[in-house]
């Protein structure tokens, strides 16, 4: 008879969220993981994480972050922690690039609001940024905002633990198997059976479901935060997120939550990284250069000294979609991997939509789009 009901590998903000979904169906949950709560190896961490509906991306994406905002309150809620600050989201680019046509496909598809700034509208109201009205077309989303991540993670981890969840920490997973009985996971610490298992290994995606060859390829990104002295980026001057598509790719950043100092981070490119484990954590001129221009050129309040900084992994897919799915030989496990960069804000649902599919094999979430079969080699 196996020892737990399900098994959860990687605790991240998806394993977090998914350990408490079980938990809550009544089931006796085991989670694990190779690092403390909360750490700063992988991709879960820095403090703040951008949450929007009209997602450029794909329109298929916004009945998930419908769902995904109502799951967020709903933990919110009950774990009595702030968790998201609808601050608005400012997303400025060329009205002919990929991010603005992008955006009003996804509200048009869903009907979503959408406030269209012209360049006087856009300077009273947000003059912190200089965006020229001949190269940018500026588009105001009020129901976006971000999430506090490290908060979000804790709460997900202690509602899981009210409800029986086993958290394991620093237990690190050298191979797991399954058959027709549940599952087996092997550890450093020791070996631990279940029915079910779910496998959010993050950067450690690739290493944990080898035998899928998932075409996946882990970034090293770097988050940074710099000195300002202009308070127009302070929360209290209703300072919004932000998203700009330049010529040099698409950086974003954040409100000043802490006195004088601004997250902002180039989300395209980055160095491919061959060992999650083994990633340079030190910051390259490469790394804060296109950022200092960025700012140079949009935030013209923003020093370039940086304050701190902080490695980010994404493990990227060939279309930046996320994979979500059932094992095609092992029905009884189910995996979530590949986020792209852009997945925690959907953390909350994933968490459900993998656990539907460790416990019946389905979900009745939209997230065809999202499977393995893909990249399934004919």
């Amino acid at each position: 008879m196996p020892s737990y009901d399900a098994i959860v590998i990687g605790l991240g903000g998806m394993g977090s969220a998914a350990a408490y979904h079980l938990a809550r169906r009544g089931l006796h949950v085991l989670g694990l993981d190779q690092f403390t709560p909360c750490h700063d190896r992988g991709s879960s961490h820095g403090e703040t994480r951008i949450i929007r509906k009209a997602y450029f991306e794909h329109p298929d994406y916004v009945p998930l972050l419908i769902r995904a905002y109502a799951l967020w309150d709903e933990i919110a809620e009950a774990s009595e922690r702030r968790l998201f600050e609808r601050c608005g989201l400012l997303l400025a680019g060329p009205p002919d690039g990929a991010v603005i046509p992008g955006l009003y496909r996804a509200a048009a598809a869903h009907g979503l609001p959408l406030e269209t700034l012209d360049a006087a509208e856009r300077t009273r109201r947000f003059p912190m940024f200089n965006f020229p009205a001949d190269r940018y077309a500026c588009v105001f989303e009020a129901d976006a905002g971000y999430l506090h991540v490290e908060t979000c993670q804790r709460a997900y981890q202690e509602a899981a633990e009210r409800l029986g969840a086993h958290l394991r920490w620093q237990s690190r997973v050298l191979e797991w198997s399954a058959d027709s009985a549940g599952a087996r996971v092997k550890t450093d610490v020791g070996d631990f059976d279940a029915a079910r298992l779910v496998v959010c290994g993050g950067a450690w995606s690739e290493r944990l479901l080898q035998d899928l060859h998932l075409p996946l390829t882990v970034r090293r990104k770097v988050q940074f935060w710099f000195r300002t002295r202009d308070d127009r980026h302070e929360p209290a001057a209703r300072s919004p997120v932000f998203g700009v598509e330049t010529e040099s790719g698409f950086f974003y950043g954040f409100p000043a939550i802490s006195p004088g100092v601004i997250k902002v981070a180039h989300h395209t490119g980055g160095d491919a990284v061959a060992d999650p484990r083994a990633v340079d954590r030190g910051v390259r001129p490469s790394d804060v250069e296109p950022v200092r221009g960025f700012l140079a050129e949009h935030l013209p309040g923003v020093s370039s000294e940086v304050a701190r900084s902080s490695i980010c992994l994404y493990t990227m897919t060939p279309d930046e979609h996320f994979i979500l799915d059932v094992h095609p030989v092992h029905s009884t496990v189910a995996f979530a991997a590949g986020f792209s960069g852009h997945g925690f804000k959907f953390a909350s649902l994933v968490g459900e939509v993998v656990a539907d599919l460790a416990q019946a094999g389905r979900t009745n979430q939209p997230v065809g789009f999202l499977g393995l079969s893909r990249f399934m080699r004919p």
